[in-house]
């Protein structure tokens, strides 16, 4: 029995996705719940996918890096979804566990400056220019924007899946399950 919330929002299934953004259902927008949600608004899941590209794929931030940045924001936001999704990502980068509970703290090494930019982000809306200037010499000022902008795209999903309370997709869920932190 499915004891999760009702929704007014729900993932949409195949049947119900709209015609005008088809050509999205068999990509990124059709495999998420999260993306099966804003399929709702079919003229917003439309524009957010070229910012999307950018910000998951062609990050000057680098994989690893990007998910230091998503994981803090998910823990920050409480987002079990984006946490659980992130979890598996870094895990397949190579991410160890004891790396990844550390962005639910205080995180060694690279990742102390990146997990306290985004907490000035989401706490001070801003990075103090000293943090600002030991990034831009550390990863470089295209990355740092980059920063800046993933920090902000995944706080609008979050504050998505927290509005709706979107169920865990079904294969990530198995993986926390088999694999908790």
């Amino acid at each position: 029995m499915d004891r999760r919330k009702p929704t007014p929002l729900p993932p949409l299934v195949a049947s119900e996705w709209p015609e005008a953004i088809d050509d999205l259902r068999e990509g990124f927008a059709g495999q998420l719940n999260v993306y099966r949600v804003m399929a709702h608004h079919p003229l917003l899941l439309r524009a957010w996918a070229p910012l999307r590209q950018h910000i998951v794929k062609d990050t000057a931030l680098g994989a690893e890096r990007s998910e230091v940045v998503i994981l803090r924001v998910a823990h920050r936001f409480g987002s079990e979804y984006e946490w659980a999704h992130h979890v598996s990502r870094a895990r397949k980068l190579g991410f160890s566990d004891q790396r990844i509970l550390a962005l639910k703290s205080t995180p060694d090494g690279e990742d102390a400056p990146i997990a306290e930019a985004v907490d000035s982000l989401l706490d001070q809306r801003r990075l103090p220019p000293a943090l600002e200037a030991e990034l831009a010499a550390m990863i470089g000022r295209e990355a740092v924007l980059d920063l800046i902008a993933t920090v902000g795209f995944y706080s609008v999903l979050g504050y998505m899946l927290m509005s709706y309370d979107k169920p865990i997709d079904d294969a990530i869920a198995a993986e926390m399950v088999e694999r908790p932190l």
